[in-house]
Formats: structure tokens, C-alpha cells, sequence
């Protein structure tokens, strides 16, 4: 007979590598001995190098264009522009197809594609692409993202009318109650452009097919999404381009838009040819969209005891040439635009703008980052006004479950972030200082200070981010798995299209397939594009996202495997490899349940509907969930020579669920390092819409030396809708650590220090 089913939910045995154990990753060895194959290790016979000729000009006419000396250049086997475009001559991360594949008439931003040249060895075709002869004529950068914003007389960029999006928020009345506030602050902040500097830069292989189509190995976060792109782009159906994820090198959204992949494969296509590319590390900088520049204004009224009355925000991102992730980072920006707060009455105007300056998109906080530091600097500032130390004024405001956002979304979940703040001031504090160990001291070993003039300083921040995708997006992920008897032994496989950028999602696939199908062996199928949509790796989304369906295709072919069993049990499961009763006795082997039969099933998983944001008042449950961090940190300032050293960071973060406490550290610590980077040292430097330290050298990023020793406190509250109640933890702490680090150094300097990163001239004036 058949057997009853309930669904059951157990958990694997222990040591078995199911969810919650700290499961080492698959890649972590070979990484780290430097034997994982990336991208630009690919290789095939008969391959020829492609490379990109970019403009040197942020914006210029093309007069014309000679390509026959680079096409005689000995090796040289093809040389394309936009005319040699098989498709639609343009695409777009977000389907707004405003951004060229190669120009056509005129260049918008510096870097911007040209021309492709293919050829038989790199220098080669490096060499080629000098020989192209360009005559231009130079027009003046439009590169004030001000006036684009709020000057309707200011020209436009690419005949598309500024701004690309003005997302008002409005709750209550401002107005109304201004003049009932006993306290009133402002301020204005900027952020300078951030880069993903991820260490793998773009590359891939494109090898054409039989059929006409093509084959890309390319590192992306995600697949179908560039599918959707570069299929039009090429003239070619879905199914003729096959797509395998290669080895990425780092991401942090600045994969989510194309690079080479249209261009090797036009290339490939023209030629016959397999074709190579790899950027190096100059034009990598120019090669990807980096984090919106912000320019914001913040006014806060409050009543005496620091309760805020109301909120008065202008946001302004510059994007740049394209559009790319503009419009939904307006989003992000507007909706969380003051935070994890309750304020009865709020008036945002976030802007969205284009200018000739360089292409910004996608940068992990999605435009939550840039709003973090103004409410958080602005609520230090108010705070002080008040009387009130930093924890207090904002325990005095802060939002928790029930609770509404700005937007009029209720939180859903646990928030204890009134909680979370005590437990990150009450952690112990660092040593003081110990002056006769140089390597100690603001600037290091060399031995700018022995300790004169350096202050310590204490500072706080809280950081609210939306995970997953927002504003109406029907937000999904598919897995298939794989149920069969490999060598005597159940071997589950898993595959998915879901981009493995370095967060360990693989090993993530692995244990959730452990638990629910209560076996130890599985395999993760290469990612490609011959499973259904996984979405991007971003938003921090993917543990929710693709792990739910993985979990319920395991459940699906869990189900199958009971219904094989012959039995007159009504309650059975899954555990240690075998069929199991209620009460624990062993039915069957599952070796013996399948035999020579594979159980395959495909799910979808989609998270709960969110809406858009209304036009006018911003208004709508834009959101699917949100995750919390809190930062403490601990700096040493040398307020001479204007010399940071950060000495401790301490991070409190809600989970909701522990999936991998070892991978769940190390993605704390990364959003921590990438938040630091922001305070005190990385920006892309633009004066005229051109970059000028586009480098490791000059482009600079922590290193191990840079990055202090973290206290952790990871919480659990699990929120109901989720998947084992997980809530993505990668964003959050990006949010939260570049302003607790600038308000340490205002601790330690009393400067009001309104701009990151925060220079030494800031600091010495």
C-alpha cells in the first residue's frame, strides 16, 4: 500500500554536512593554493585574443573611423565596429537597451567600446588596435549630477531626459509640524565612487558551434539575465547560445552588467574561431559600473529628549553615461532613505541621474550604502544636540517587528535592534594603546608617530538593507535535482544556474540537499544555462533564493522516494541514507528503494509579492525581507598627519538562521573590510569626467594589514517566510561599518567630517 505522506522536516544526523554544521568549501583549497581555475585560465586550441579599443575622451563625436591598417597588421583576423553588429545594436542589465555595443556617432563616457580586434597572439592585438585611426571631435563632459538632477536647462545626456528616476517618499506632513521642533540639525554628505576592485578581472572564452550559435564561458552573476541581452544582440535565439559559468574572481555586483561577453562572441562568430579575452587590470576599471557618487542634504527636527519629529532628504546618484541598475538603486536609496528609524513624518527626493562622467550600476548595499552614511551622520549629529550619546538617540527612534518604514511597509519580522545596540556597546573594548610597538600606530612601521598626537575614538552605525529583489519583481530561483545510485551509493545532483561568485553558495546547495534528502553524497552540476532562471547573486538573495529551491526540489524527490516504499508505516523519513519509522527503526536502505531507477524533479521558488513604490508618495510593501547589522568601531587617529588606524570593529547582525557559521563569519568580515575601504581609503578620483587613478597602485583597497580584529555577535531570530527562517547576512555589514568608522574618527578629532572616504586632509585641514 501506499504509504500516508506529512511533510516532514528533518534535519540531517550530524557530521553528516547538512545545514548548520560548518561545511568546508569545495573551491577553498585550491583557492587558496592558487590551483582554481578562473576565467582568464581558460584555454582551447586554435583560440585567437580579442581585444577592446575605448575612448581616451569622456565625450566626443566620432568623425570617422579607419580600421584598414589595424585589419592589415600582420595576425590580425578581424576587426569589427558597430556596423558589424549581427542584432540589436544595443542592451541594457535592466532591459533599457540604451548602452551600445560599440559606439555609434558618439562616445558618452571614457572607456567606452569602440572597436574589437581579434588576432593570434595578445600583443598582437593590442598592437592592432593603436592603428586604428579615429578623428574626433572633443565636446564638453556634462559631469554636474547637481544640476542634472534639479536644473531642467542642463543639456542632456544621450537625448535621455534628466533624471532617469525622481522617487519622491512623503509621510505625514513636514511642513506642518517644522516649527514644533525643539531641536533642529542638518547637514550635507557625499560619497565618493567606490569600486567592486574584485581581484579576477573580466574575461571568458567564446567557441562557436555547429549550429551557428555560440558557446560563452564567461564570469557573470547572472546567466539568463545576460542571455536575455546578448541573444538580441547577436541575432540568435535563446537556445542557440550556450552559457557555463567559469571560475569568477570576485563580483560585488560589478558583473551584473555585460563586459566582453557580446564581444568575444561577435568576434567568435566572425571569425570561426574560439575566442579569448581578458582585461587587464587598467581597463577593468573602465571595462565595469561602479557605485553611485552621492551628493545628499539632511535636515532632522526632534523634541528635547531626541525623539525625531521629522526628516527632510535629498539624495542625488550619479550613473553616469547608461542607465544600467540606476532606477532600482533609486529605489533601494528612497525606500531605506532614513534607515531603521521611526519618524511620523518624512519628505525624500532621491534622484537618479545621467552625466558623461563613468557608468555606475550595481555595488553590493544597491544604494543603501550611500543613505546609511547621511542618516547615520545626521543622527550623530543629532544626538549631540540633544545631550544624548550615540546609542541612546538612536535606541530613542529605532524601528523594530511591527514598525513601518518609511515607505509604509510593516516589518514583519523580528528587529531587535534596541537590543542589538546594547549588546555592541556592552562588548568589551580593545587594549588601550601600546605606543612602543610601531606596527601598533597610525601609519605602521613607517614610523611616521611614536604616539604623538593620536586620539582614540569610539563610534557608532546601523544599517538597514532589503534583501532579495524589490518593487514588484517576481522574484524566483530554479533547481533540479537528481536522485540516483552512483557506485553503491545515493548520490544526489544539483544544478542550478545560480552564479558561485565567491560567497559559497555551492556549498550551501550541497547541505540543504544533505538535510532534506538525508544522505551524504552530493554533487553540484556545473551552473549553465540549460536549467531554468536562478536569478542574480546579489541583493543577497541567493541562500533564500536558490537555497528554497533546492529545498523543495529535494522535498519533491524526497516524496517520490517514500512512495516507493512498500510499507504499512505512516510516518516515515529520511536520515543517515536510510527509510526510517517515527520510531526510529530502519524500513530500507535507500540504495534498495531506488535500485537502477533516477528520481529527478525541477521547482521554482518564489518569495512573497512585493509591490512598486507609489510616484507620488512612495508608498507600497516594496520590500520581500530586511536585514539588520550594527557596528561598533574603535579607531587611533593621528590628528597631525591625518593618519587612521582602525583598531577594532565589533559587528552584532541578526541571521535569522545560522546556515554556515564559517561561511556566515567570512561574509561578515568581507562586508566589513569593503564598508572600510569606503571610510578611509578607496575612490575612483574624476575630474572632468575623467579617471585618473584607474590602478592598484593608486586605486587603494585594505589589505590584511588594513583590516582589524572583529568581535562577532550573530543572532537567530528566524523569520517565518523564509526558508529554515534564514535572512541573507552579505549586504548588511557594508552599510553599517563606513559610518561607525567616520564617527569614531569624529570621536577622536571633533571634526564634522561630511564626506567619504575620509582623506588625512580632512583630518589636518
Amino acid at each position: 500500500m501506499t504509504i500516508p505522506l506529512r511533510a516532514p522536516h528533518d534535519i540531517a544526523a550530524p557530521g553528516i554536512g547538512g545545514v548548520g554544521e560548518s561545511t568546508l568549501r569545495p573551491d577553498g583549497t585550491l583557492k587558496v593554493k592558487g590551483e582554481f581555475a578562473y576565467t582568464s585560465d581558460l584555454w582551447m586550441d586554435g583560440m585567437l585574443w580579442g581585444a577592446t579599443l575605448r575612448s581616451p575622451h569622456p565625450r566626443a563625436r566620432i568623425v570617422s573611423i579607419d580600421t584598414a591598417p589595424a585589419l592589415a597588421h600582420p595576425g590580425v583576423h578581424a576587426v569589427l565596429t558597430h556596423e558589424d553588429v549581427p542584432g540589436r545594436k544595443h542592451y541594457g542589465v535592466d532591459l533599457t537597451w540604451d548602452q551600445p555595443v560599440l559606439a555609434i556617432g558618439e562616445v558618452r563616457h571614457q572607456g567606452e567600446p569602440i572597436a574589437l580586434v581579434a588576432a593570434d597572439h595578445p600583443e598582437t592585438a593590442r598592437r592592432a588596435l593603436d592603428k586604428i585611426a579615429i578623428e574626433w571631435e572633443i565636446l564638453e563632459p556634462l559631469t554636474d549630477a547637481r544640476r542634472a538632477a534639479l536644473d531642467p536647462s542642463y543639456p542632456q545626456v544621450q537625448d535621455r531626459p534628466n533624471p532617469a528616476r525622481h522617487q519622491p517618499v512623503r509621510v505625514g506632513d513636514v511642513e506642518a509640524v517644522r516649527g514644533q521642533a525643539e531641536v533642529v540639525v542638518s547637514g550635507t554628505y557625499e560619497v565618493g565612487i567606490q569600486d567592486q576592485a574584485f581581484l579576477g578581472p573580466e574575461s571568458g572564452l567564446a567557441v562557436p558551434g555547429e549550429d551557428g550559435g555560440v558557446e560563452l564561458y564567461v564570469a557573470t552573476q547572472w546567466m539568463h539575465n545576460d542571455l536575455k541581452q546578448i541573444g538580441p544582440c547577436l541575432g540568435l535565439p535563446e537556445d542557440r547560445i550556450r552559457m557555463t559559468l567559469s571560475g569568477v574572481g570576485g563580483a560585488f555586483g560589478g558583473r551584473e552588467d555585460l563586459s566582453m561577453q557580446i564581444h568575444a562572441a561577435m568576434l567568435a562568430l566572425h571569425t570561426g574561431r574560439p575566442i579569448k579575452m581578458v582585461y587587464n587590470r587598467y581597463e577593468s576599471f573602465f571595462g565595469h559600473v561602479h557605485r553611485h557618487p552621492a551628493q545628499m542634504r539632511y535636515e532632522y527636527g526632534a523634541s528635547k529628549d531626541g525623539k525625531i519629529l521629522y526628516a527632510d532628504v535629498e539624495i542625488i546618484l550619479d550613473g553616469g553615461a547608461y542607465t544600467s541598475s540606476t532606477l532600482n538603486v533609486i529605489g533601494n536609496a528612497a525606500s531605506l532613505g532614513v534607515g531603521p528609524y521611526v519618524i511620523p513624518n518624512v519628505k525624500i527626493d532621491a534622484y537618479g541621474v545621467y552625466t558623461n562622467n563613468p557608468p555606475c550600476g550595481a555595488m553590493r548595499g544597491f544604494g543603501a550604502v550611500q543613505a546609511c552614511f547621511a542618516y547615520e551622520s545626521i543622527l550623530d549629529k543629532l544626538g549631540e544636540a540633544c545631550g544624548l550619546d550615540p546609542v541612546t538617540i538612536r535606541q530613542t527612534n529605532a524601528a523594530a517587528q511591527g514598525s513601518a518604514l518609511a515607505t509604509g511597509q510593516i516589518i514583519h519580522a523580528p528587529l531587535p535592534m534596541k537590543e542589538m545596540l546594547a549588546q555592541a556597546r556592552d562588548l568589551p573594548m580593545p587594549a588601550p594603546l601600546d605606543s612602543t610597538d610601531l606596527r601598533n600606530l597610525p601609519g605602521g612601521a613607517s614610523q611616521t608617530t611614536h604616539g604623538e598626537g593620536v586620539r582614540r575614538g569610539v563610534g557608532y552605525g546601523v544599517g538597514i538593507k532589503n534583501l532579495c529583489f524589490s518593487e514588484g519583481y517576481d522574484d524566483y530561483s530554479t533547481a533540479k535535482v537528481r536522485l540516483e545510485v552512483i557506485g553503491g551509493a545515493a548520490t544526489a545532483l544539483v544544478h542550478t544556474a545560480a552564479a558561485e561568485v565567491g560567497q559559497g553558495l555551492v556549498t550551501i546547495e550541497a547541505q540543504i540537499a544533505r538535510t532534506e534528502l538525508g544522505i551524504e553524497n552530493v554533487v553540484i552540476h556545473p551552473a549553465d544555462n540549460q536549467v531554468g532562471d536562478a536569478g542574480s547573486s546579489s541583493a543577497s538573495r541567493q541562500s533564500y533564493m536558490t537555497g528554497g529551491a533546492v529545498q523543495a526540489a529535494c522535498r519533491a524527490v524526497r516524496d517520490r522516494v517514500l512512495e516507493l516504499v512498500n510499507a504499512t508505516y505512516d510516518d516515515v523519513s529520511l536520515a543517515g541514507g536510510k527509510v526510517v519509522s517515527a520510531s526510529g527503526g530502519v524500513i530500507a536502505a535507500i540504495e534498495d528503494v531506488l535500485g537502477d531507477r533516477a528520481i529527478e524533479e525541477t521547482r521554482e521558488y518564489h518569495h512573497q509579492p512585493t509591490t512598486g513604490m507609489d510616484k507620488v508618495t512612495g508608498q507600497g510593501d516594496t520590500h520581500a525581507q530586511l536585514g539588520l547589522c550594527v557596528h561598533r568601531a574603535v579607531v587611533d587617529v593621528d590628528v597631525d598627519l591625518g593618519l587612521v588606524k582602525v583598531v577594532e570593529l565589533a559587528a552584532v547582525q541578526d541571521v535569522g538562521k545560522i546556515l554556515n557559521r564559517l561561511s556566515l563569519e567570512g561574509q561578515i568580515h568581507g562586508g566589513t573590510a569593503q564598508g572600510l575601504g569606503l571610510a578611509v581609503m578607496e575612490e575612483i578620483v574624476v575630474s572632468d569626467g575623467k579617471v585618473r587613478n584607474p590602478s592598484f597602485t593608486d586605486y587603494l583597497i585594505p589589505t590584511i594589514l588594513d583590516m582589524p580584529p572583529m568581535r562577532l555577535e550573530i543572532l537567530e531570530n528566524a523569520d517565518p517566510r523564509a526558508p529554515y527562517g534564514l535572512r541573507g547576512a552579505g549586504e548588511p555589514p557594508t552599510l553599517s561599518s563606513t559610518p561607525a568608522i567616520v564617527a569614531a574618527i569624529r570621536d577622536a578629532t571633533g571634526l564634522a567630517l561630511h564626506r567619504v572616504p575620509v582623506r588625512p586632509e580632512h583630518i589636518t585641514g
